[in-house]
Formats: C-alpha cells, structure tokens, sequence
C-alpha cells in the first residue's frame, strides 16, 4: 500500500467498486468477535492488542471465508480461503495484474496489496478484482491475472489492509472471480503453487464479487448494515 495511487489515481476503482458495492453478495452468516492479548512482562513495554473476526460470505458457486487479524490501531491482516462449491473451475482476480509482474513490482503468483477507495466518513472499500481497461488506454495496460480455482477445490491467500497515514473507521473488502472460460484467459504460468492465467479485459462482465460486512476497527468486529 505505498503508493496510495495505485488504481485510484486513474479513477477506475471508483467505477469499478462503487458501482457495483449495492451488487456484492454478502449474505453468509457473518461470525465475529474481538479476542484481546497484552504484553505484561515489562511496564515499559506498550500495551499490545489483538482483535480478530471471521466472516463468511456464500456466493453463486463460491464460499468465502475471511478472517480479520488486527494487531495495531491501523493495520489489519486479512486471511482468506475461498471453496469452490459450484461444478466448474473459477478464476480469481487475487493475482494483481500483467503489467505490476512485468515492471517487477509484484511476484508471479504473488497476492499483491489491494485497491482501495475513500467512501468519506472514515469508510474505505479494499479489492482484489479485475478491473475495466483504463481510457485512453496505456500503452502497457494492466491485464488482470487470476488464479485458476479447480471444482471441489480451495484457495487460500493472505495480505495488509492499511491506508497510508490514515485509520480506517470501518473498512471492507472485495473479491472477484468469474467462471473460468478458456476463450478469455491465455498464457499460463505456475507462481508460487498456483497455476497463474492472463484475462481479457473482457472478464469484467463476468465477474462476480464477494465483500465481507463493514469492519468496526475501533470494536474489532465485523456489522451489518
């Protein structure tokens, strides 16, 4: 998250995320709860706290299962395991894009720091999604990556949510994945374990998102509106 404009700058993720937030499917039995853990071997140590929640999300073929691990007032380390339940293969847009693996910012088959957008009030929107072509479009555009989720299979990833400078109110976060069509996806590649496909941009229309509830940062719990 060091550069706070990586895809907001061009003000994409504002029409991609905001757009489609009402759209997201959040409507798995959403289980939370703060657990708090100090430091009292020496007085001149700070206090540390531990706030943890889990959340799960069930979407068309997909089940999401997010844990929230926040060890500081403004950092949260995000943890999740994605089940595929449907009857064919998903891609996950959890890989970054062509363009960041190219110019040697992100690994191949690494998950990369999320995108994310101001909604005012201390409210942010993080995501891991495939994102519309930019316009006028660059001459290396950001091609999105996806891993490739095999039917009856599982994934697992883990990142930071942080916001540079800032202390999130409350904050959420998106997932997109879409079926896996062999027309829309080229040039596999293994990184990391995971078999990684380039995307058309044409996966945008496909793409479905999952978000968890908002996050109380202050409370350590995830709430529904």
């Amino acid at each position: 998250m060091q550069d706070r404009c990586r895809g907001i700058c061009a003000g994409v993720l504002a029409g991609v995320l905001l757009a489609t937030t009402a759209a997201c499917a959040h409507d798995g039995a959403a289980a939370s709860g703060p657990s708090a853990s100090s430091n009292k071997g020496n007085d001149a140590m700070p206090t540390i706290t531990t706030q943890f929640a889990t959340t799960v999300i069930e979407g068309r073929g997909a089940r999401l299962e997010v844990d929230f691990d926040q060890g500081s007032e403004d950092v949260v380390q995000v943890r999740y395991r994605l089940h595929n339940t449907g009857g064919e293969d998903l891609a996950v847009f959890d890989r970054g894009d062509r363009h960041a693996v190219l110019a040697g910012r992100l690994e191949p088959g690494a998950v990369p720091a999320p995108l994310f957008r101001d909604e005012g009030d201390g409210d942010y929107t993080f995501g891991h999604v495939a994102l519309p072509l930019p316009q006028p479009a660059p001459t290396s555009p950001p091609t999105p990556l996806a891993a490739r989720l095999a039917a009856g299979q599982m994934l697992e990833g883990s990142f930071q949510l942080a916001v540079p400078g800032e202390v999130p109110r409350r904050a959420r976060w998106c997932l997109g994945m879409a079926p896996f069509d062999q027309a829309l996806f080229d040039q596999p590649q293994q990184g990391g374990g995971i078999e990684v496909w380039r995307g058309s941009f044409a996966v945008v229309q496909a793409q479905q998102k999952l978000c968890t509830p908002w996050y109380d940062m202050a409370a350590g719990v995830f709430k529904e509106d």
